[in-house]
């Protein structure tokens, strides 16, 4: 296997598990990134740009052809986009722009219709608002248009009294989040993150691409599934699997993944230009390491977090079986947190995985993060097991 990039010394078992990924779990093209105590300790990738490409067939060659995966390529990374995102709310309470504990309705009087006047800002942070699907879900062109989603969050009646249970808002968040950020700060969530975290940092992540990035741009698609013993790690057995919930057209696990209908197709440029916060966001998985880093400690002289915003981040506000999910998750601010469903580095770790492999988090205890990107897409919602080789890899080396 052609792997590039390095690996500094004590963690070659990530460049090994790297490998492993391609050998006996059918890793078509990824790449890894690692730091610690904000220095870049790992930083790989190998495979082809494109999965669906013929890893046979030399670049060129006039039949496709399998562009190698390069040093700067990004990928969509679904719901990692996710823990990028929950950096805006935290940061904007940080600087004193927004009350993690006031009512929705006071930034965005709209939402208070059908029941929700009593959501708290820190309600849709931790999956607790009670609108995790749309009662008509939207089609691509509305979900992206900036204002139909936020219109539609808005008018939905709650599954749930909201703030006594939690459901994974798996598409709705974006639009609650978006509208909340353009209400408080009068800008797109996409262009907070570019002039706050991304340039700052120097960072190759986007929510919303920008055409003149589009070619750095992989192209996901579907892998098939290792053998059950290739994966390794923990393997939660609910009385039902998110996948048998989600083949029922009438389950909340249906609905909610099902926000947006019929599902987009992940590779059109102009569904990777829009503002998805929940699920769009493409990035090197040198950015999402770089990014995690300075949520816990100084990289290259920036900081993100202050120690009182890991805490919000860490410190677990909802936990048990998910409505969505099905099984028991445990989420803090914006994060998901260590747990049976999602295993990340330790019990003090916060991150977030993206549905079907991609995996970002940061461990403030032992001064780790983490990125990891695939083109390979699975089924998996939260533990995929390449991206929890390579978690047990760093837990190895550290």
């Amino acid at each position: 296997m052609d792997v590039q990039g390095t690996v500094a010394e004590g963690f070659e078992p990530v460049r090994d598990a790297f490998i492993r990924n391609f050998e006996q779990r059918g890793e078509r093209g990824a790449a890894v990134a690692v730091y610690r105590d904000g220095v870049k300790v790992v930083d790989l990738w190998a495979g082809v740009r494109d999965a669906e490409s013929d890893a046979g067939t030399p670049a060129g060659s006039g039949s496709g052809g399998a562009a190698p995966w390069a040093v700067d390529t990004a990928q969509i990374v679904r719901s990692a986009t996710k823990g990028v995102a929950a950096a805006v709310p935290l940061l904007l309470h940080q600087r004193g722009q927004l009350d993690l504990d006031a009512p929705v309705g006071t930034y965005w009087p709209e939402f208070k219709a059908a029941g929700k006047e009593r959501v708290l800002v820190r309600h849709l942070l931790s999956h607790r608002a009670g609108v995790p699907a749309l009662d008509r879900p939207l089609t691509v062109a509305e979900a992206a248009d900036g204002s139909s989603g936020a219109r539609a969050v808005a008018a939905q009646t709650p599954a749930w009294e909201p703030g006594t249970d939690h459901g994974y808002h798996a598409q709705t968040y974006s639009w609650l989040l978006s509208e909340l950020v353009r209400r408080v700060t009068g800008r797109t969530i996409g262009r907070w993150v570019a002039e706050e975290i991304t340039r700052p940092l120097g960072l190759d992540l986007w929510i919303g691409l920008p055409a003149e990035e589009a070619y750095r741009v992989g192209r996901i698609g579907k892998v098939d599934e290792p053998p059950a013993a290739a994966g390794g790690g923990l393997k939660v057995r609910p009385k039902r699997s998110v996948a048998e919930a989600y083949r029922d057209p009438e389950s909340l696990t249906r609905r909610a993944f099902g926000a947006i209908d019929p599902l987009p197709d992940e590779n059109d440029p102009l569904y990777r230009a829009a503002e998805l916060p929940a699920s769009n966001g493409i990035s090197t998985a040198r950015a999402l390491a770089r990014f995690y880093a300075a949520t816990i400690g100084r990289v290259d002289g920036h900081r993100l977090f202050a120690p009182a915003t890991v805490t919000l981040a860490r410190t677990e506000e909802s936990a048990g079986p998910d409505r969505v999910l099905v099984v028991g998750t445990r989420f803090g601010l914006g994060y998901m947190l260590h747990g049976p469903a999602s295993p990340l580095l330790g019990p003090g770790s916060f991150g977030h995985p993206g549905r079907g492999g991609s995996l970002g988090l940061a461990d403030p205890d032992a001064g780790i993060a983490l990125g990891y990107v695939t083109n390979g897409m699975r089924k998996g919602v939260t533990a995929d097991p390449r991206a929890q080789a390579l978690v047990r890899a760093v837990r190895s080396a550290t």
